[in-house]
């Protein structure tokens, strides 16, 4: 396994995280024995860095991390764990806590599930904007201090947040989506991370699936949360299908497939990039792992954004209230 450096006071890392969000529920049933399975495939393979978040099935996530973990050397995986995400029992999001007490709480029941004494990696997962985000890196900070965690990342927020945060003490890694759909960081944050020396964990890289090449509108799960935003909404949906048979067609000639293709493309924007795939078999993260072996050349490259320039999708990623709550959207 390919490693890459996160933050340039960062840690070495596998060149692909697994994203184990789905792994509970998000995107309709999952079954439990094989994203365990999935999970030991992941580490066999040589991926270490594992992504999970305490508000993903309210803990469902961690809890299933752990079982999966159990007997797992300590040093064998990384752990990226975002807290702060506000839920309710019918699963509506109702804010964002990031403040100093609440964020040592968060803590302290993120590493009791997990089973665990540090955590590798802890950010908030969104900007709380009642709580000045020096106040929360400065928490974290002597979180870092005392041992229980190993380094502070962010998690989508736009430059000048970025910039306050870096400020206060060195950041690792800002998780943020990025695919060949999703290009919205490139214009400033992408830029700020590399002068400040922070690392890029981009999730998303297939669209939530929708630029995987095996997206069917009629296989969705009833409570399926993709079917909710925008990009998968009827007429959005055909619109963007196209774009991935154009893909498809330049994969094809390759004889690769369009999620390779797609997972590679963000691979080849810079070494300070981990795509994070949110695989929940292991045929698909088998499939992702081939990406590591697609070189993509330069004629490749502008092939590639012929078939998928930027700003070719229809639909936002995110609906219209979220994206106005995201610090990243910000101009």
């Amino acid at each position: 396994m390919d490693k890459r450096t996160l933050g340039k006071d960062g840690i070495a890392t596998s060149a692909i995280g697994l994203g184990c969000m789905g792994m509970s529920g998000m995107y309709g049933p999952a079954d439990r024995a094989e994203s365990i399975a999935t999970i030991h495939a992941a580490l066999d393979a040589g991926v270490v860095l594992l992504d999970t978040g305490d508000f993903y099935g309210a803990g469902h996530n961690e809890l299933l991390l752990a079982e999966a973990l159990k007997g797992v050397p300590r040093d064998a995986y990384q752990l990226s764990v975002k807290f702060g995400n506000l839920r309710g029992p019918d699963g509506a999001i109702i804010g964002n806590d990031s403040r100093p007490k609440s964020l040592r709480n968060f803590l302290a029941y993120s590493l009791q599930r997990l089973g665990t004494d540090h955590i590798d990696i802890y950010r908030p997962s969104r900007l709380d904007s009642e709580v000045p985000i020096e106040d929360a890196i400065g928490a974290m900070a002597d979180l870092v201090q005392a041992g229980y965690i190993r380094q502070i990342g962010l998690s989508e927020v736009g430059a000048a947040t970025l910039r306050k945060a870096a400020a206060v003490h060195p950041i690792s890694d800002l998780q943020i989506e990025y695919s060949l759909i999703s290009r919205g960081i490139e214009e400033d944050i992408l830029p700020t991370a590399r002068e400040l020396g922070v690392g890029i964990t981009a999730y998303g890289v297939l669209a939530r699936g929708l630029i995987s090449g095996h997206w069917r509108k009629d296989a969705a799960a009833s409570n399926d949360m993709r079917t909710k935003t925008p990009r998968f909404a009827e007429g959005n949906v055909d619109a963007n299908l196209k774009l991935v048979e154009a893909l498809r067609t330049m994969a094809d000639a390759r004889g690769v497939s369009v999620a390779q293709v797609a997972i590679a493309w963000v691979l080849a924007q810079g070494d300070d990039i981990v795509p994070v795939v949110g695989s929940r078999k292991r045929e698909q993260l088998s499939e992702a792992l081939g990406s590591l072996d697609v070189t993509l050349s330069s004629d490749d490259l502008a092939s590639i954004e012929q078939a998928v320039p930027a700003g070719a999708a229809a639909g936002a990623r995110y609906p219209e209230a979220a994206l106005h709550a995201m610090d990243s959207e910000k101009a």
